[in-house]
């Protein structure tokens, strides 16, 4: 039987497209220059290991004089970046907690760039045990993340279900038994709950 249900946030239930948001204020061909001359994902997976947000952003970008003001926006754009909310996705976890079923978060993010992401989306206080990369010093799919969530939380196998729109995110937690579910949208997310009996049609809506 389930016990807690974990939901990664990025694309789960915050959209985060990076790229969509630079489209949005360069030209595409641009864009699709800077990130092949910068790493700009290896950049962020430093910041989701715990190394310090905007100091992070703004050395690489004196890095690239280039594209120094284009990468300070990773940081200067934030919540316009990681945005907008799912909202279907946020009623999902609210249907679950409100039956009393715990809700873990399980996520890539730096704690510095989630505290500021959590001003404009509150509901990310609202997990009942929060499980943050850049807390924790290890991100998704190594498996001592998943690890480390099963020592806190006690609870391992198929205590637990976790959502993600990663493959090898999904794949490393099959490794410890959990039940999974490949995101590619809220309803079938959805559709998986009702299945599971975590919850009712109409909770799900």
């Amino acid at each position: 039987m389930v016990k807690a249900v974990i939901f990664d946030i990025g694309n789960v239930l915050i959209e985060w497209q990076p790229e969509r948001h630079y489209d949005r204020i360069m030209p595409r061909e641009t864009r699709e220059q800077m990130f092949a001359e910068v790493d700009l994902h290896g950049m962020n997976d430093e910041i989701d290991r715990g190394a310090p947000f905007r100091e992070t952003i703004y050395a690489w970008a004196e890095k690239y004089p280039s594209w120094r003001d284009a990468i300070r926006r990773w940081h200067d754009d934030w919540i316009e970046m990681a945005a907008p909310e799912i909202p279907h996705s946020l009623r999902l976890m609210k249907s679950l907690q409100a039956r009393g079923m715990p809700v873990f978060s399980l996520t890539n993010f730096g704690i510095q760039s989630y505290d500021f992401a959590a001003t404009h989306y509150p509901f990310l206080r609202d997990f009942d045990r929060d499980f943050i990369s850049g807390h924790m010093g290890v991100t998704k799919p190594d498996p001592k993340i998943y690890q480390m969530l099963e020592d806190a939380s006690g609870l391992s196998g198929s205590d637990l279900i976790f959502t993600d729109d990663r493959a090898d995110n999904i794949a490393t937690a099959h490794t410890f038994g959990w039940k999974t579910h490949l995101f590619d949208g809220p309803e079938g997310w959805a559709r998986r709950l009702v299945e599971e009996g975590l919850l009712e049609e109409a909770e799900a809506a």
